[in-house]
């Protein structure tokens, strides 16, 4: 018997529509109307009733991480960015009461008016030297990040988190994967300022190990980063059950640390060429560290 999928079992453009509008009437159910600006629909998205299926959740990440590139963007660029069929994307904005693509990405261009210095450091003359163009355009992805984090900080989350780590009797610093080399450094400068904490590093596969002593008088400082797929949310989670204080940086709502956490900080990092900037996460780790020595001292 051949394993290949007859076309009766492909879902049909009619199945596909009809269960874009069963989940538009849902959102309506859920007290939800149409958004009409991007502030809303983040507002929506960040709610947390609102369930997607893997492919739409995928689109969701980065609609919630690029909407620079879903404003400036055609639908095949987009879907080829998010790794989906643009199909998927019409569908994610009938859910949200949109006819099609085109109507719904009318939100991204509507917000990029008033942040266009955001893509000041992505638009640049291409180099002669090709190493040093991909030098310039990682210094751009840089500067984005960083611009990111000061046009829309969120102080009282950060102090919450400084609050939280400085009271902490040991602080666990959780991160793996393009995370590590975020929480490698602020494990380093903690010690060198003299706060005593554990960086679960993972080596011989020890990490649940490294959490097995955590207690409610800890304190969890985790980074994770999309696509979620570490060991972190286990490690996490351990933490969550133990009672110990979770404090996070990530870069979505969609992150599954968001619902382990008592306070988190969202950290969008720009790419270029498929390289992503560590810029701003880095720079927001150390300015915690300086919030937590200094609450310290005080």
């Amino acid at each position: 018997m051949s394993g290949r999928r007859g076309p009766a079992e492909e879902p049909s453009p009619h199945s596909l529509e009809t269960a874009a509008r069963k989940r538009s009437r849902s959102l309506a159910a859920l007290g939800y109307t149409k958004p009409q600006t991007y502030e809303e629909l983040r507002a929506v998205l960040s709610s947390g009733t609102v369930h997607f299926p893997k492919r739409l959740r995928q689109v969701a990440i980065f609609l919630w991480q690029h909407p620079s590139e879903v404003a400036l963007g055609t639908i095949a660029q987009v879907a080829e960015q998010a790794g989906v069929q643009p199909s998927t994307l019409v569908r994610f904005a009938q859910i949200f009461g949109y006819a099609g693509f085109s109507d719904f990405q009318a939100l991204f261009k509507d917000r990029m008016k008033g942040s266009w210095p955001e893509r000041a450091g992505l638009e640049r003359a291409e180099e002669p030297n090709a190493n040093l163009h991909f030098l310039s355009g990682m210094v751009g992805a840089s500067q984005t990040s960083l611009d990111r984090v000061g046009n829309a900080f969120d102080i009282e989350s950060f102090e919450t988190m400084v609050d939280h780590l400085a009271a902490a009797e040991l602080i666990y610093v959780i991160g793996s994967k393009r995370a590590f080399p975020v929480t490698a450094y602020l494990s380093l400068t903690l010690s060198q300022q003299g706060v005593r904490n554990v960086l679960v590093d993972n080596v011989g596969s020890t990490a649940l190990d490294q959490v097995g002593c955590i207690t409610p008088r800890d304190a969890v400082l985790a980074v994770s980063f999309s696509p979620y797929n570490s060991i972190t949310p286990d490690l996490v989670a351990v933490a969550h059950e133990r009672k110990a204080r979770i404090l996070t940086i990530t870069d979505s709502t969609f992150s599954p640390l968001v619902g382990l956490s008592d306070t988190w900080l969202e950290v969008v990092e720009s790419d270029f060429a498929g390289f992503r900037s560590l810029a701003a996460s880095l720079a927001v780790g150390m300015a915690l560290v300086h919030g937590v020595v200094a609450r310290r001292t005080d």
